[in-house]
């Protein structure tokens, strides 16, 4: 889980050094194109057919996190690298309120008030200025898609739960297949030639993804959902490091508050109600 959370952390990092020369489109683009090919070969070698026994769903999946990366990528370039971690962080909370109106999942009023004081953590980071009486507040739009992007991201994780029959990689696959189909037509209005360094990076970043994915799935695989989610929030520590070293950004005090709401509050939702 440590290495997936910094493996995570490396994408947004390069996310937002890349994002500031490349369109966020061509940014999507090149992370998703090298994603479909570490999937494809790694299904080869597994001798797995790339057909589909629920297309319905690998395809809601895919526009999903089509969305989701979008709005993250976003954010990430329009915030400090901390405080867009620490709002995609509210995740699992929204999570657990789309698998109950989609999945009929119970929730407990007990859960339903985690769910507020997480969310009461994004207005912490946030701070936006009519409440705080603050000029330091964050860009109200980047704030919201961040907060889209931990939305959709929940419609992602729903919908990969319904699916039973085809395996992980096959969904990755479909998930970067789609991506890289609605992002080009994007990419061709207005494309811009990245530079050596930048097809470098871009290769990184999808590589270091897909580690990640493998690494956070073996996670939660052998340690129980609560230790194995406690573990996955470093990623805002490795987050802050990155913004610290590479953007000279240093987060205030109102960034480890509201980290500490939403990391607490989710942490014990966790608890009591499992994200599976």
């Amino acid at each position: 889980m440590a290495a997936g959370a910094l493996a995570f952390s490396v994408m947004t990092a390069i996310a937002k050094l890349v994002g500031s020369r490349l369109p966020l489109f061509e940014l999507v683009f090149g992370r998703s194109l090298v994603m479909l090919v570490l999937a494809a070969f790694a299904l080869r070698r597994q001798g797995r057919s790339f057909r589909a026994t629920e297309p319905r769903l690998l395809v809601q999946r895919g526009l999903f996190g089509f969305a989701s990366l979008v709005c993250y990528f976003y954010s990430v370039i329009h915030l400090p690298l901390a405080d867009a971690t620490v709002i995609f962080f509210v995740n699992p909370v929204i999570t657990a309120l789309v698998a109950v109106v989609v999945l009929r999942e119970h929730m407990r009023w007990a859960q339903v008030l985690l769910v507020a004081v997480s969310l009461s953590g994004v207005v912490v980071v946030a701070r936006p200025e009519f409440l705080f009486g603050s000029s330091e507040s964050l860009d109200s739009l980047a704030v919201v898609s961040g907060v889209l992007a931990a939305t959709f991201g929940a419609g992602s994780y729903v919908t990969i739960r319904k699916i039973q029959n085809d395996p992980p990689l096959l969904v990755v696959l479909y998930f970067s297949g789609i991506t890289c189909m609605l992002s080009f037509p994007f990419v061709l209005r207005s494309p811009v030639t990245p530079s050596a360094a930048d097809v470098v990076l871009l290769i990184v970043m999808g590589v270091a993804t897909h580690l990640g994915q493998l690494w956070v799935t073996w996670g939660f695989r052998t340690e129980r959902a609560g230790r194995a989610s406690a573990v996955g929030y470093l990623q805002i520590v490795f987050a802050a490091f990155w913004g610290w070293i590479l953007f000279a950004e240093v987060p205030d005090a109102w960034t480890w508050i509201g980290a500490g709401i939403v990391v607490g509050s989710t942490l014990k939702l966790v608890k009591i109600h499992p994200i599976r």
